[in-house]
């Protein structure tokens, strides 16, 4: 199975990277996923992107292409993701840690995949999510439970891994008003506290929303 991008990466504005052919059903799929996913040979050349690597292919953060081979922006990240994809050869899965031009190292999987007939060896790499939940499924969460907009504001924060008293600082609040919101957060969505409420929405559907360069050409949700 392949992930056939809707259109292709620009590298020094030239399409590069991606295979013509016809949108899919599963290229349409995953264009939805908020995990970044690149289908590349063994050597990085990249065959295929889904929406989110295209975005940060774009950005040149974390990865980036030269002469249509992938590669890590950051640090030594570059060596070790063509070591992982070497080992992909043998059969082996890897996890990085690679790092950003800016904010923290990108946790990302490199999975070998099976080779159909008379197709070469290939690997796909699979980014995590920038956030515990991206503002989509946050959106659609907060009007599930009729949550207002401070609620939701306050637990996009909590999401980010951030105290009562850290919130209240960032919103320039007494931590007693976060408290009353984190208690009304708790009793609409029937949860037992931050961490069960944050939990909640950590394994939402990975859904993105439509990003920046592409947003014109997305239906909306």
């Amino acid at each position: 199975m392949e992930l056939i991008a809707q259109e292709g990466v620009k590298e020094g504005g030239r399409e590069a990277g991606n295979a013509a052919g016809p949108v899919t059903g599963l290229a349409a799929l995953m264009d939805e996923f908020a995990h970044a996913a690149i289908v590349t040979t063994l050597e990085g050349r990249v065959l295929h992107a889904n929406q989110a690597a295209r975005h940060e292919l774009v950005r040149g953060r974390v990865i980036g292409l030269h002469q249509g081979i992938v590669q890590a922006c950051g640090g030594d990240s570059d060596t070790e993701l063509h070591m992982a994809l070497a080992q992909a050869a043998d059969g082996k899965r890897s996890l990085l840690h690679l790092d950003a031009t800016e904010g923290p190292a990108v946790p990302v999987a490199v999975v070998p995949l099976k080779p159909q007939a008379g197709e070469t060896a290939r690997a796909a790499l699979i980014f995590a999510r920038s956030a515990v939940c991206d503002s989509l499924m946050l959106g659609f969460f907060a009007r599930k439970y009729c949550l207002t907009p401070t609620e939701q504001q306050v637990l996009s924060i909590l999401c980010e891994g951030l105290s009562a008293p850290q919130v209240a600082g960032q919103l320039h609040v007494a931590v007693s008003t976060v408290r009353s919101h984190i208690r009304s957060l708790c009793a609409k969505t029937r949860t037992n506290g931050v961490r069960e409420l944050v939990g909640r929405l950590a394994v939402l559907p990975p859904v993105a929303p439509a990003f920046p360069h592409e947003a014109a050409r997305r239906p909306a949700h």
